[in-house]
């Protein structure tokens, strides 16, 4: 068959049907029917007809069969797209069948040039396909909605549903007023998305606002928006209004008894939260897993929690990832691993749970075991994960690892957020790469006092206190609000750098300027600063004075000042001191011994190592780390299960015998 017998017994047809059309346009195909030819074809076609229904499939079939995906080539049928106004326009089919910004914008282009863009109807379904979560460009869609004359109450939805997804609440509410202002009558879904927001930036006050509206317009009958409002004064912490909406509703549904509980376990109202669960018509999993998360993330009651997980007749996966938190939360990282292989199913936020809490607690290299694990079983991480891997090469200062993860954050396209880049910056920077780490600060098109905070701490720890004290500089000039932890890392900057002068200005530019109560850690900084300038006894007059009582760690920081600095009378009377608080850490007692050791007082050397003993201290076995060709090695003293450990001991003990003819 050729294109001529082709069209002819498509147009042959006594009653064209959209089969017939497949048909054609399938062989046409075949034939290589170049795409103007077919523009053409199709648009004599629909014409000929006259149905939109079968033109609209034509349209969508031609953009299926040539092109293989949604790229239109549609120049030839300007004139059959004016034709088809509204729902049936199959520009909007194409539209909602498209699942990137990449293919909405195309179908955007095709609307603008087609002269259809300026049909509010399209406009406001092309707003909605930029505000979905899965294809969010609010740039754009703000652009868009500005190009219609009059938005509707649609349009103002898709806007305020689109900034409370995109983490800019205010901007959602604003939308809002203005949709007010504009009197444009909100509907339940406006109503439901404005407390989404209020929720999310914690404003009570606009919420309260938000319901005096609801009220007026009568939607208060509506579950949607009455669950709006319980979740709008559960997220800002009143839970008496909270509980007032909720018994002055008639017909709950398992979401508002839901969100009441969950809202009690917020604000640590465990009794309340639990009297309202036991009083539930009906549970699911969700409601098990809010009270499991209650019981032990927040009061540390895993007894309590791994009770009510044990009872549930069938668990989801939220309920074990609330389970494991749990235990990662109380710092029983070998319970969680146990729970965590238990498990059939896993989804990424299980993998990442378990990286965090690796992570949290010190144990890196099986946070990046768990990530490889992860990537082997072919699960595609998340921001968390991704971010928690980054963060144990930073601890690690596995600077290979964590160059692997910036590539493969690139190549897969995650979303080089904030929270990303700081966690890169704070990596290079530890790892001592600190070009890497400014060029990462330098690309950043927004920062935070978090992302200024990793820089400042990272300069100082590798030597460039000055520079570190030039970006706080310029911190303060940017008016961003200080907070406790950016004082804590120019302070830690200072301490590294030896910066003595320029750190007491800071802490007590903290403390009269600020009015920023400064708390253990701060002090820390200051007696290592101290410490370190060999002025220990400043640093124990802050430590007598300080409104707090001292931890161990800051008569820690003392007492290795006093070993640098030989100081033998200080550092007996600060072991005192921490045998006053029980410390039983077996470094305390070495680190005296050393000091005795250094000044030649053996006895005293031996007494403290007898005095370690008699308190049947524990010396821990000393750890080291170390990255050969991207693999993070650990090893631990007096272990010989390491990979290759014969060989290892073999090259250390020859090294050593090279080193001693040397001395020679």
């Amino acid at each position: 068959m050729d294109v001529k017998h082709l069209r002819l017994w498509v147009f042959e047809c006594r009653e064209p049907s959209q089969e017939a059309f497949k048909l054609g346009l399938a062989a046409a195909a075949l034939l290589g029917l170049a795409h103007d030819h077919i523009g053409r074809w199709i648009l004599n076609a629909g014409l000929l007809v006259g149905s939109h229904t079968i033109t609209s499939f034509l349209l969508e079939a031609s953009c299926a069969l040539f092109m293989g995906s949604l790229v239109l080539h549609i120049t030839s049928l300007p004139q059959l797209l004016l034709v088809m106004k509204g729902k049936e326009n199959p520009l909007l089919s194409l539209l909602q069948r498209s699942k990137t910004k990449s293919q909405i914008l195309q179908v955007q282009t095709q609307l603008i040039t087609t002269g259809l863009f300026t049909d509010s109807f399209n406009s406001s379904q092309l707003l909605n396909s930029l505000t979905l979560p899965n294809t969010l460009s609010l740039k754009q869609a703000e652009l868009v909605f500005l190009k219609i004359h009059q938005p509707t109450t649609f349009a103002y939805n898709a806007m305020i549903r689109g900034f409370t997804q995109g983490s800019n609440p205010q901007k959602a509410f604003n939308f809002y007023v203005d949709m007010r202002r504009n009197g444009v009558l909100g509907d339940s879904y406006s109503f439901n998305f404005v407390l989404k927001a209020c929720g999310v930036m914690v404003g009570s006050v606009e919420g309260r606002e938000v319901h005096g509206e609801v009220v007026k317009s009568g939607c208060g009958v509506d579950v949607l928006v009455v669950n709006g409002l319980i979740g709008m004064y559960c997220k800002c912490g009143e839970m008496g209004m909270a509980r007032m909406v909720f018994d002055g509703f008639g017909v709950k549904d398992l979401v508002s008894w839901n969100l009441m509980v969950d809202g009690y376990v917020r604000c640590g109202e465990m009794e309340e939260a639990q009297h309202l669960f036991d009083k539930m018509p009906e549970k699911d999993v969700a409601s098990w897993s809010i009270m499991i998360h209650g019981y032990g993330k927040k009061l540390g009651d895993l007894a309590r929690a791994r009770a009510l997980f044990d009872s549930m007749s069938s668990r989801d996966l939220a309920s074990w990832n609330a389970m494991i938190h749990a235990y990662i939360k109380a710092g029983e990282l070998v319970a969680a691993r146990m729970l965590f292989d238990e498990m059939e199913e896993r989804n990424v936020i299980s993998w990442s749970i378990m990286i965090d809490g690796y992570v949290s607690h010190g144990n890196a290299v099986e946070a990046l075991n768990m990530f490889r694990l992860m990537l082997c079983q072919g699960i595609r991480p998340d921001k968390i994960s991704v971010v928690g891997a980054i963060s144990a090469c930073a601890q690690l200062g596995a600077l290979d690892q964590g160059r692997w993860l910036h590539m493969y954050i690139k190549k897969h396209k995650i979303a080089m957020d904030l929270v990303v880049q700081t966690a890169l910056i704070d990596m290079y920077a530890k790892c001592g790469s600190l070009d890497e780490a400014r060029y990462m600060f330098s690309c950043m098109s927004e920062r935070n006092i978090v992302s200024w905070n990793a820089m400042i701490v990272g300069l100082g720890m590798n030597g460039f206190g000055e520079e570190a004290l030039e970006y706080f500089a310029s911190l303060t000039r940017e008016g961003i609000p200080m907070d406790d932890l950016i004082f804590l890392g120019v302070l830690t900057a200072c301490s590294h750098a030896g910066l003595v002068t320029q750190g007491l200005h800071i802490f007590y530019q903290m403390t009269n300027s600020y009015k920023i109560e400064p708390k253990q850690e701060h002090f820390n900084c200051l007696v290592d600063l101290l410490g370190r300038a060999g002025v220990l006894d400043q640093a124990l007059e802050i430590l007598d004075t300080m409104p707090m009582k001292p931890s161990l760690t800051l008569w820690g920081s003392l007492l290795l000042a006093c070993r640098i600095h030989k100081n033998v009378a200080l550092a007996q009377v600060v072991v005192d001191r921490l045998v006053e608080l029980k410390a039983d850490d077996s470094g305390v007692y070495i680190l005296l011994s050393n000091i005795c050791a250094d000044a030649g007082r053996w006895e005293d050397a031996i007494k403290a190592r007898e005095q370690m003993k008699n308190r049947k201290v524990k010396k821990e076995a000393g750890k080291s780390v170390i990255e050969v060709d991207g693999d993070v090695h650990e090893f631990v003293s007096g272990e010989k299960s390491q990979f290759q450990f014969e060989e290892l001991d073999f090259v250390v003990r020859s090294l050593s015998k090279v080193q001693s003819f040397a001395a020679l």
